[in-house]
């Protein structure tokens, strides 16, 4: 799985609606096995972010280099990490919690985890709950879709309907506390019935060039 969107978005190119050439630089992931529209889009860009080195393993770091340096070797790259901030993080510690991540990163990113669970981990969670049994409609016919989604919690929400089951699997789970991982606060989107605390993060760029140094020659 190796796929590049257009920056803002986490759409993959296979649905994207539009692709906009004249943008500066592109969220790309690379990984070991780059499909060949990914390719293509990739090896026309300048510019690539590195992204999440802080939590990736030195041989997963060094492969992405490695395929940069194939696809695109005159492409800058920006190191980064994506620290994570928990509104009331005493709230994990010693608790059983339901984590939920962002939906497409599951399901089309086949992400086995996200910001949420690297919360759970750092602030000592006593066990990550599996949503399956409690998934109702139409978030069990996502489980049954992406069966390897595992024991997070997809945030599906692309109409009233999945809002909906998406809000009662949740508050039919059996756990003392939901994370949610969302890039939308889903706090204000879905009614819970147990204490929930918010995963954010945000880009932070390692060393030189900077995002910013790369930006400027845009924006002047």
């Amino acid at each position: 799985m190796w796929w590049s969107g257009t920056a803002g978005t986490t759409t993959p190119p296979s649905t994207s609606p539009t692709w906009k050439s004249w943008w500066p630089i592109r969220i790309v992931r690379v990984t070991k096995s780059p499909t060949t529209p990914a390719r293509s889009i990739f090896a026309e860009r300048g510019s690539s972010s590195s992204n999440k080195i802080d939590t990736a393993s030195l041989e997963g770091i060094n492969k992405v280099r490695e395929n940069i340096r194939n696809y695109n070797p005159k492409a800058v790259v920006i190191d980064a990490a994506s620290p994570i901030f928990v509104d009331d993080p005493s709230a994990i510690s010693g608790r059983r919690v339901l984590v939920i991540e962002d939906g497409p990163t599951l399901t089309h990113g086949e992400m086995k985890y996200g910001a949420g669970i690297m919360a759970a981990m750092k602030f000592a969670a006593a066990e990550i709950v599996d949503p399956r049994p409690y998934a109702v409609r139409t978030i069990a016919d996502t489980y049954r879709k992406y069966p390897g989604i595992g024991t997070l919690l997809p945030a599906m929400g692309y109409g009233k309907q999945q809002m909906k089951d998406l809000e009662e699997t949740i508050n039919k789970a059996d756990c003392d506390v939901v994370i949610s991982a969302t890039p939308i606060d889903l706090l204000r989107l879905v009614k819970f019935n147990k204490p929930a605390v918010r995963v954010a993060y945000e880009l932070q760029t390692i060393g030189l060039p900077s995002l910013e140094d790369v930006l400027k020659p845009f924006l002047s």
